[in-house]
């Protein structure tokens, strides 16, 4: 099989505080934390089991998870496993750089968001400059808020040409045309992000060669239809994968849309689905 996981352990806390996100400088308690760790071992060690498939991984969790040696250590460990295509994680960027020297950079990849009200240009730009002399593949994001716009301008025109970066509409928020032109000088994919997208009833990859797992290991479509297909390590969701219609009215997501097969987005990013970056990038 060749499957696509998105993780998503316990793990919430975050080092930042943007406003618009529930999880900023929340704290986990330290038998929270202990119970994260003892969920990404798990997961870690099934993913090192399954030799007979090629495993795509995901970790998206709700805090930032590379500042946490567990997670550091998980991905420079699977990054080097022969099934393992691609592992990727969202990432603030905080975290030091150095452990990245023990990870295969032909398999890890990093999908960075830059907050421009919790980290000077200087010093995430810096990191940025980072990667790219240790040879890891990444790609820059910001939100789409007004205040974003001179700081993504910024921050685009000091990044590597080759470095992709994209722009996340803002949840909620309409743009108008004029407005949406700018942000999509910026990224020239910021159209599929712009509004939602229409999914009833329509044909998407996740609960056939994508899944989410939680820390238990319980199974679903994606992060967004919570509905059980099984268990990871008991493997009764095996029996649940197939093609199956969307159940929600729309997806605005990235990483729920880009799945959708009325749309042309593992034509556009190929390769680079999990770490957004397009392929002729």
């Amino acid at each position: 099989m060749d499957l696509t996981v998105l993780y998503r352990g316990p793990l919430a806390s975050c080092d930042y505080d943007c406003p618009y996100c529930p999880f900023g400088k929340r704290r986990d308690t330290p038998e929270q934390l202990r119970a994260d760790r003892a969920a990404l071992d798990r997961f870690a060690d099934w993913a090192a089991g399954q030799v007979g498939d090629t495993l795509s991984l995901l970790f998206t969790p709700w805090g930032e998870g590379l500042v946490r040696s567990w997670y550091r250590e998980t991905l420079a460990r699977l990054s080097r496993l022969p099934h393992v295509r691609r592992v990727a994680i969202q990432t603030n960027l905080s975290f030091r750089t150095g452990w990245l020297a023990d990870a295969d950079r032909d398999t890890l990849a990093l999908w960075a968001t830059y907050h421009p009200g919790e980290v000077s240009h200087e010093r995430f730009l810096a990191k940025c400059r980072e990667l790219t002399a240790l040879g890891v593949r990444y790609s820059v994001g910001v939100v789409g808020e007004p205040e974003h716009l001179e700081p993504a301008r910024r921050l685009r025109a000091e990044l590597p040409a080759d470095v992709y970066l994209w722009v996340n509409a803002a949840e909620g928020r309409t743009y108008t045309d004029p407005e949406a032109s700018r942000w999509t000088a910026l990224d020239p994919l910021f159209g599929y992000s712009r509004t939602p997208h229409p999914s009833a009833g329509r044909p998407c990859r996740t609960g056939r060669s994508v899944i989410s797992v939680d820390g238990d290991g319980t199974v679903s479509r994606c992060h967004f239809v919570r509905t059980p297909l099984g268990n990871l390590y008991d493997g009764s969701y095996r029996a649940a994968l197939g093609p199956r219609p969307c159940e929600l009215a729309v997806c605005d997501c990235h990483i729920g849309y880009v799945h959708l097969e009325t749309l042309p987005l593992y034509e556009l990013f190929g390769a680079g689905v999990l770490e957004r970056i397009p392929h002729d990038w």
